[in-house]
């Protein structure tokens, strides 16, 4: 297997309650250097086509709804000509960002994508967005879980359609239940670990 993971950090903004702020989000590219699958679309496609490099894009994954990941996602599909998976519980969402345009197919539990040799598991961990997702690469020993779990503890619920005792529920039972050595790849900041992470649940 030749797959591996590359890291695009995007600055931009986020919206709350009609105002703005300053954030940076996390890209991941899986792949090697013929195809890759990209995690997140976040500000501008710009940055993540030259990320791209060239290489067949099997598929736009979007690991929920919120703008700050959703939002060059149109324009990523148009450069990069690859499908826009997402999961139809946060359509809402996106609807708000992209009205009058659609994702292409629905990001369902339990489905199954394969890059570059690598498996990625597409697990339904609903609560920071009703239609949260996670990706977990077991070959890779990662998880991608966007918003849903961060360095020290639980994505916020302070968000559109955030639920906390949900995104406990999620966490408890579709990640802290992987290998302890399997890295945590979040949609901001540094990466972590399940095993940090259940020492910090304890």
């Amino acid at each position: 297997m030749s797959a591996r993971i590359d890291k695009v950090v995007i600055p931009g903004v986020f919206s709350l309650d009609g105002q703005a702020f300053d954030v940076e989000n996390n890209v991941w590219l899986v792949g090697d250097d013929d195809e890759v699958l990209v995690v997140d679309a976040p500000h501008d496609a710009a940055p993540i086509v030259e990320a791209v490099g060239g290489r067949r894009v099997t598929a736009i994954v979007l690991t929920h709804g919120h703008d700050d990941h959703i939002t060059a996602a149109p324009a990523l599909r148009e450069a990069v000509d690859a499908p826009i998976w997402f999961h139809p519980a946060d359509r809402m969402l996106w609807d708000m960002t992209h009205p009058g345009i659609a994702p292409d197919r629905d990001l369902d539990a339990d489905l199954r994508f394969r890059v570059a040799g690598a498996e990625l598991l597409v697990l339904h961990t609903p609560g920071h967005s009703p239609g949260s997702t996670c990706l977990h690469a077991p070959e890779l020993t990662t998880v991608f879980t966007g918003d849903t779990l961060f360095r020290g503890g639980p994505g916020a619920t302070g968000r559109s359609f955030s639920d906390e005792p949900t995104i406990l529920a999620s966490i408890r039972s579709q990640l802290l239940t992987l290998h302890g050595d399997t890295v945590v790849r979040t949609g901001h900041g540094d990466d972590t670990t399940i095993a940090a992470e259940l020492r910090h649940a304890g």
